[in-house]
């Protein structure tokens, strides 16, 4: 199953150096709970749609990440994998986000399609954001149009191959 990882700049090196993300963790994937949310009549958004949506909660709940990791670069970064359906369990929690999945097993790099991050036009929406996502979180409308500034920009695409290199350019 595609599962696509909340991470920082410093969580994507670990994974670089290391090879591997211990686990748990938590991520977002298509599951029938984000599939429904997305279903309008009897019409169906299809896989790629709904693998967009669980890439942008990961880019949000990577905003929380670099909130509490004042090491990591200001940019939000994705990391998408493919790790077996055994090891992939829905959170079935109201107060979670849909798309919400948790895997206990350790993420290794061989597993990981891609890397997405911010780049550095970001920065300055991002650090914005970072500021006040929990208050977003909470409901603020005015934080909420924060967020929604670093939102608006698309994560640039790096191959596994490819992440050391993004790295290196931060």
């Amino acid at each position: 199953m595609r599962v696509y990882l909340p991470a920082t700049t410093t969580v994507l090196r670990t994974l670089v150096d290391e090879g591997t993300l211990p686990g748990p963790h938590t991520a977002f994937a298509v599951t029938p709970q984000l599939r429904q949310f997305y279903e309008v009549s009897d019409a169906e958004a299809d896989e790629e749609e709904l693998e967009y949506a669980a890439l942008l909660a990961a880019a949000r709940a990577s905003l929380r990440l670099v909130d509490i990791d004042p090491t990591a670069a200001r940019r939000r970064v994705v990391v998408a994998a493919d790790v077996p359906d055994a090891a992939v369990q829905p959170i079935d929690d109201p107060d979670t986000d849909r798309g919400a999945v948790r895997i206990e097993t350790a993420v290794d790099v061989s597993a990981v399609a891609s890397a997405h991050i911010d780049g550095a036009d970001a920065e300055d929406d991002v650090r914005a954001a970072v500021n006040v996502v929990l208050e977003a979180d909470m409901g603020s409308e005015d934080a909420q149009f924060v967020v929604d500034q670093a939102e608006g920009h698309e994560l640039a695409w790096y191959a596994r191959q490819e992440m050391g290199s993004a790295l290196e350019l931060l």
